[in-house]
């Protein structure tokens, strides 16, 4: 088990409680640009935030992941095709896919070898898509708060491959032509409780306190809290969501 599969399995819980959902116009936007809506797969799916909003777009859709911890944590994934494995080795048959999708999680395995595992599973004109997000925006101080325990508290702690995410993965050049990807964004209404749950998810917070025995976040609170005020405030909460997407089987002529 790789260490990233550790670290994610061992919040498992927390991961299904407090990452953000996507927006629906990008399951739209996937679903009208597929070959067809036969078949799906969401690599590397957590606990199933884009698995779900397939359902009804794709006659079937498939989500695996390299945790078992994080499936069962899942909170309903009913009427979707579950699986532990690497994504890297599918145990799935060759042009078999009209969509592979990969959320928050390509800068893991950007490889060589995943790329062709892609090649092979999707059928001509099949779609790939994968897309993350960074840091989150509130406003100028709450930016500047968390853009500090981002960078200097944590920054020596976050694993190999999350510079991707900082690049907007315009770092990983794909063995096909990149599209463009309408500008979509996650968009909440958080209160400071459902914002500290989620940076308890960040790998990051997990490895400092491995490592230190520190509780990064408990340090963080009392600023934290002193900025936002009242805690059950609701304040809106942004990510911009950045792309890798093509075809890396072009359409028969």
């Amino acid at each position: 088990m790789s260490e990233i599969t550790r670290l994610f399995g061992n919040r498992a819980d927390a991961y299904a409680s407090f990452r953000p959902q996507y927006p629906e116009a990008l399951f739209d936007w996937l679903a009208a640009n597929s070959p067809g809506r036969e078949r799906a797969l969401d690599i590397a799916c957590g606990n199933g935030q884009a698995s779900r909003p397939l359902l009804g777009r794709f006659q079937q859709v498939l989500a695996c992941d390299g945790s078992p911890e994080q499936l069962r944590a899942a909170p309903d994934l009913a009427g979707i095709g579950c699986f532990a494995a690497d994504a890297g080795a599918q145990p799935l048959s060759a042009a078999s896919l009209d969509l592979i999708v990969v959320a928050q999680a390509l800068h893991w395995f950007a490889t060589p070898e995943f790329f062709a595992e892609t090649r092979r599973l999707l059928r001509p004109g099949g779609l790939f898509c994968a897309w993350c997000y960074s840091l989150l925006r509130i406003d100028d101080a709450l930016d500047a708060l968390l853009d500090d325990f981002y960078w200097n508290t944590l920054g020596g702690y976050w694993p190999a491959g999350r510079a991707s995410v900082d690049a907007g993965y315009r770092d990983i050049q794909p063995p096909f032509s990149r599209i463009s990807v309408p500008a979509f964004a996650i968009e909440l209404e958080w209160n400071l409780a459902q914002l500290e749950g989620y940076l308890g998810t960040w790998s990051a917070v997990q490895k400092l306190q491995q490592a230190s025995g520190r509780d990064p976040l408990l340090e963080l609170q009392p600023k934290l809290r002193q900025v936002w005020g009242d805690g059950q405030q609701k304040r809106f909460v942004r990510w911009p969501l950045h792309f890798l997407a093509g075809f890396p089987n072009p359409p028969h002529p």
